[in-house]
């Protein structure tokens, strides 16, 4: 939904990128640091109470690690491994966060409110995997109303509102955000349903018996996981 920002944003970042690129530091290095910095805000604040304060590192820290992809296209060294660290500390990230947020829930009696904060967590792990497994299978899943950006977003502002007093915000905003965290997970699950279907029409062709692309489909996902 925000991806039309994105390359306003790309902009807005570069100069930041071209001032670390004179540092020492590696585009790696600023994805360790941002998430690290979110891990520890999260769990040190958010369970002891400090909901607004703990928001801010948190904010703060997710934007530097948006730094890490205007450092690498400054550096012209982005590749696999940094994606795939990126997107991996990204879920150690988000887990952090709606876990501090649970377990400040829990100590608050508020068992309810915290089982949802835990689905937000896991159904935002679902909607990030569908979109990973299906990249895999050569597939796309790049739909949604929610992506990660979103749900942080909605997350966070739910959260800091909460600690500067406003009644019924962090209930309200992770109701929304679960509802919206399974609907983009449904709309996942169904783009990639039917570009498999698409697929499998491609591959059996018009005279090929029924079941033959799916059985072409499993042997060619088989033949992929044996090395």
């Amino acid at each position: 939904m925000l991806k039309v920002l994105r390359p306003g944003l790309a902009r807005l970042l570069k100069p930041a990128g071209e001032a670390l690129a004179r540092t020492p530091l590696t585009p790696n290095m600023v994805t360790v640091i941002g998430a690290a910095g979110v891990t520890a805000g999260a769990l040190s604040l958010f369970p002891t109470g400090h909901l607004f304060i703990g928001t801010m590192v948190c904010t703060g820290f997710v934007l530097a690690d948006m730094l890490d992809g205007a450092l690498a296209r400054v550096r012209g060294s982005s590749g696999p491994f940094g994606a795939f660290l990126d997107s991996t500390l990204d879920r150690v990230a988000d887990a952090a966060i709606f876990s501090g947020i649970a377990i400040w829930l829990v100590t608050h009696g508020q068992r309810v409110l915290a089982a949802v904060a835990l689905f937000c967590l896991v159904a935002g792990s679902l909607v990030s995997y569908a979109r990973a497994r299906a990249e895999g299978l050569g597939l796309r899943a790049d739909v949604g109303i929610a992506e990660r950006t979103e749900r942080l977003l909605i997350g966070l502002v739910a959260i800091g509102l909460s600690g500067l007093g406003v009644p019924y915000v962090l209930s309200a905003g992770l109701w929304i955000l679960a509802v919206l965290s399974a609907f983009t997970f449904g709309q996942r699950v169904y783009a990639v349903r039917r570009a498999a279907a698409a697929q499998g029409r491609g591959q059996a062709g018009p005279g090929a018996p029924p079941g033959a692309a799916s059985t072409e489909a499993g042997a060619a996902s088989s033949g992929s996981t044996v090395v």
